[in-house]
């Protein structure tokens, strides 16, 4: 890792960008036609979310996004990456668009482009249609059939100005938290379920690809974003390699595995046969799952440390992605996970920057010749305003640079890395956490909406017009 200080510079072209997603900013749920999505549901059951929190405000993206957008260019990025709500634009999840929806992404890109910043849209960021959750879900092959009619709805309506695609945002986490653990949408605690609701996403993933390039100019660029693990033993025993094994194959493989090799790993099969038998693989899934991409991206927070135990794991299963009593980790509930050392965030995640050079070196392997972006990194803290107003936030700012000039190591060590987008651009609902957690580099006032740029904002903008980390007080 690079001393604190060493000279970071970044190619002339390198994309320098902020994400958010839909349920998490945008606010409006019942406006335009918008209908419930899971999400929607599951945040206004009372205790799946923390004080009750839930989206329909957020923070308000869809009346203010104009705000956002200038905001985003006075600091100098020109790179954005926002996921479309499903509901918003095909309400039911079947049948065609509702135009008031595709018109807010309309205004949205074209006001992007008004002041040079290059958008990235993200089709799916977990928020499925209720009406379809209703039908079963991702659980359901229907699911992946109508994922690529809604896909090729918006690449139609937006394929012409937006030149960067992903479908799929966390597909790990609609599975396995959302059907597994129950800590997300819809809530449900079904082993053998979120391995179906794993291969369908792999489907639906593949064939909104190819709807997408049946709309499109063939100049756009199709990704998926993979929070890949970077998974490392307790020790060299044998029984804890082996448990890096299998926590790799369902958090990595399961999902690379089909899209990048058009097969899932054999040791994935047997680890799970007592789950579920596969029989949901009918011939032909897996080479539309491996529908060919232009560019592949990666989130990345924290590595995972595990261990083997013997027999399996009882009470709460707490590994980084919220405590529950049933596992996320279908086939392997004698795998023990454990807190890395060292400093942490608000999430209690380990800040250790080498891990995203590894997962860059990694997929430089897995994938060779795609384009590879970080399009999720960052941290939350504990931010708040000082007497003035101002919000400091140096840890964050520290972070950042320490994850950056990993991301500019990986480049010189020959990896092919396009862009950079933060993790958030401004606080915003955070799931099951509700608003308790601050990703931000903007702060927001929940009670106002008011939004101030912390220190790490300012500090980051002048990396993205520079091509270059400053020093770290350098604000």
């Amino acid at each position: 890792m690079p001393e604190p200080l060493t000279p970071v510079t970044f190619p002339t072209d390198f994309l320098w960008g902020c994400a958010t997603s839909a349920y998490q900013i945008e606010g409006a749920v019942r406006e335009g036609g918008r209908t419930p999505s899971i999400w929607d549901t599951f945040s206004h059951t009372p205790g799946r979310t923390a004080g009750g929190d839930h989206g329909d405000i957020a923070v308000d993206h869809y009346h203010r996004y104009r705000e956002d957008v200038a905001l985003m260019a006075g600091l100098g990025l020109n790179a954005y990456r926002f996921s479309v709500s499903w509901s918003r634009v095909q309400p039911t999840g079947r049948g065609p668009a509702v135009q008031v929806g595709l018109d807010f992404y309309r205004r949205l890109v074209d006001d992007l482009l008004e002041h040079g910043i290059q958008p990235a849209v993200t089709l799916y960021h977990w928020d499925l249609p209720q009406e379809l959750e209703d039908a079963g879900g991702w659980p359901e092959r229907e699911t992946a059939l109508r994922f690529a009619e809604y896909a090729e709805l918006v690449g139609d309506a937006l394929g012409d100005r937006v030149e960067r695609w992903i479908t799929l945002n966390e597909p790990w986490c609609s599975a396995f938290l959302g059907y597994g653990s129950g800590v997300h949408a819809p809530g449900r605690t079904d082993p053998a379920a979120s391995l179906r609701a794993a291969h369908h996403l792999n489907l639906g993933h593949g064939l909104a690809v190819s709807a997408l390039r049946s709309v499109m100019p063939a100049r756009n660029q199709i990704a998926v974003s993979l929070n890949s693990s970077v998974v490392r033993p307790l020790s060299q025993d044998p029984a804890d390699l082996a448990a890096v094994r299998r926590i790799d194959d369902l958090a990595n493989g399961v999902f690379h595995g089909p899209m990048l090799h058009g097969a899932y790993p054999a040791s994935l099969l047997e680890d799970t046969a007592s789950v579920t038998d596969w029989s949901f693989v009918r011939d032909g899934d897996l080479a539309a799952a491996g529908a060919p991409l232009n560019a592949l991206g990666l989130n990345y927070y924290t590595p995972a440390l595990v261990s083997a135990a013997p027999g399996k794991v009882a009470g709460p299963r707490a590994d980084g992605h919220g405590a529950s009593e049933h596992s996320p980790w279908p086939g392997a509930d004698d795998v023990l996970f454990h807190q890395t050392p060292g400093e942490r965030t608000e999430m209690g995640w380990t800040v250790d920057p080498s891990g995203l050079h590894e997962l860059i070196m990694r997929y430089s392997r897995e994938a060779p010749g795609l384009r590879l972006y970080i399009t999720e990194n960052g941290a939350a803290y504990d931010d708040k305003p000082d007497a003035e107003g101002r919000v400091h936030d140096p840890e964050r700012i520290a972070y950042l640079r320490a994850h950056l000039a990993e991301v500019g190591r990986a480049i010189a060590d020959g990896a092919d890395v396009r862009g950079y987008y933060l993790w958030s651009l401004m606080d915003n609902f955070e799931w099951a956490y509700g608003y308790g957690k601050r990703f931000g580099t903007v702060y927001v006032d929940y009670a106002t909406l008011e939004r101030t740029p912390k220190s790490s904002a300012h500090w980051y903008g002048r990396a993205a017009r520079t091509g270059e980390l400053p020093p770290l007080d350098a604000v």
